[in-house]
């Protein structure tokens, strides 16, 4: 630190409050990279252990026409998981758009104002019935939990 003669004297007021000023770490410097080495994000640990551990196999090693050819097929075979994965949001798209168009229609099909406005939508709409009298729906026939069951689908279960 510079003596205080050689301070200018707006500088001068604030050496004296520097002492008191609060660090934002207690913490001395040395001692939190010191800290900060010992310790070791345990998913990193993980990684190394399965990419390290002896009966892991190593990596394939291609040549540059085996690795091309490799890396042709993989980028065609995403092409193709791509396209299917587009038809199928397009074929449940084109089917939600139909019951939307089919669900306007039955709303709007009678005029407003008169007493039957609108029945043929809310009786559309209605599940009462769905799964038969009194019924409940097959997902609650067993409590839900985050994993599957020891038996996956009971074939044998009726209402």
């Amino acid at each position: 630190m510079l003596p205080p003669t050689s301070i200018s004297p707006g500088l001068s007021r604030l050496s004296s409050v520097l002492p008191y000023i609060r660090q934002f770490s207690t913490t001395s410097v040395a001692s939190a990279a010191r800290q900060a080495k010992k310790t070791v994000d345990p998913r990193i640990t993980l990684i190394r252990y399965h990419l390290q551990h002896p009966k892991t196999p190593r990596p394939l090693k291609f040549s540059r026409m085996r690795w091309l050819r490799h890396w042709t097929i993989h980028r065609a075979w995403m092409l193709v998981r791509r396209k299917k994965m587009q038809a199928e949001e397009r074929e449940l798209h084109r089917m939600y758009q139909s019951m939307e168009r089919a669900n306007e229609l039955l709303r709007t099909m009678d005029p407003p104002g008169t007493k039957d406005a609108g029945r043929l939508y809310r009786i559309a709409q209605e599940k009462r019935g769905v799964f038969g009298h009194g019924g409940v729906p097959i997902e609650y026939a067993r409590w839900q939990t985050d994993t599957p069951g020891k038996e996956p689908w009971n074939h044998g279960w009726v209402r």
